[in-house]
């Protein structure tokens, strides 16, 4: 402590923020056992034990709607955006002009600094009804194409959104990991023959295996939120049968509809989901050989 005072004192502004924000909103938990009204505050609210939970016990079909929905995403976007990250930081690296390198990183990292409102507005006005798509298909004698707003392709542009905002950001971490492989690792397997793609299996690939099982596990922990601010940007074109969350589920029925207690519980319950599934994934991690996120 005395060593690093200097470094300690540097990290107070940072751990403060976080316990105002990440550990003190952990209290309005609570809210979940209660029959919540915002006038009375959590301290005079009656207390209600676990009946907020109903909805989940006796599966509201709101909810078990929410809960579909959520499933898919998640299985839709690990399956599908997860790897994105990997097979483009691979492309990146086997690249090699260093200028052509930078020139393609600069291009793919700039739409994650936009917010999900200008990503939207811009799909919108690509893929839109009167976007520029479907003015260029209209003027050529085509049919236009009904995107935006359709309820079986959301899933789809929701997933391309996703990929097309977060994939280039997502890439530094690999591309790090990638710079830090023993060059002569690859210099060996070629002198023994090896094609490019049986480096890549051999010798990438493994390379990258534990920040890969690292991502994955955090991932996993998050998997239940699949981008609130998103899809609530496009809810009310295809409606809450296809777009519903837990995340927008929770925003409708407790900032909009009043269920302050019921949309607590959901959210607790999506919580601890999370923490399970992080906990389990990590001794997973474990049991193949990996660090995870942390040691037991």
């Amino acid at each position: 402590m005395r060593r690093d005072y200097p470094v300690l004192l540097l990290a107070i502004p940072g751990m403060l923020i976080i316990l105002a924000f990440q550990y003190y909103p952990l209290y309005g938990n609570v809210i979940a056992f209660q029959d919540f009204q915002p006038y009375l505050g959590v301290s005079r609210s009656l207390w209600n034990g676990v009946e907020n939970f109903n909805v989940i016990i006796s599966g509201d079909p709101e909810f078990l709607n929410a809960v579909k929905n959520t499933l898919i995403l998640t299985l839709i976007q690990t399956v599908v955006v997860f790897p994105a990250p990997i097979v483009v930081a691979i492309t990146l690296h086997t690249l090699l002009s260093n200028k052509l390198r930078q020139l393609v990183q600069s291009i793919l990292y700039l739409p994650h600094f936009m917010s999900w409102v200008i990503v939207v507005a811009v799909f919108q006005q690509v893929l839109g009804g009167t976007g520029m798509i479907n003015n260029w298909l209209r003027s050529h004698g085509y049919d236009a194409l009904h995107i935006i707003g359709n309820a079986e392709a959301f899933r789809a542009l929701l997933t391309s959104q996703v990929m097309w905002k977060d994939t280039g950001w997502a890439t530094i971490l690999f591309l790090a990991v990638l710079s830090q492989i023993d060059r002569s690792l690859y210099e060996a397997s070629a002198v023994d023959g090896s094609t490019r793609w049986q480096q890549i299996l051999h010798v990438t690939l493994p390379g990258l295996k534990p920040i890969i099982i690292l991502l994955l596990i955090l991932r996993l922990g998050d998997s239940l939120s699949v981008g609130f601010e998103q899809i609530i940007l496009q809810q009310p074109a295809v409606g809450k049968a296809a777009s519903e969350v837990l995340d927008t589920y929770v925003y409708n029925n407790g900032i909009l509809g009043g269920a302050w207690g019921v949309s607590a519980a959901v959210g607790l319950v999506k919580g601890v989901i999370g923490l399970a599934l992080v906990l389990t994934a990590n001794k997973l991690a474990h049991r193949l050989g990996e660090e995870g996120i942390y040691r037991g």
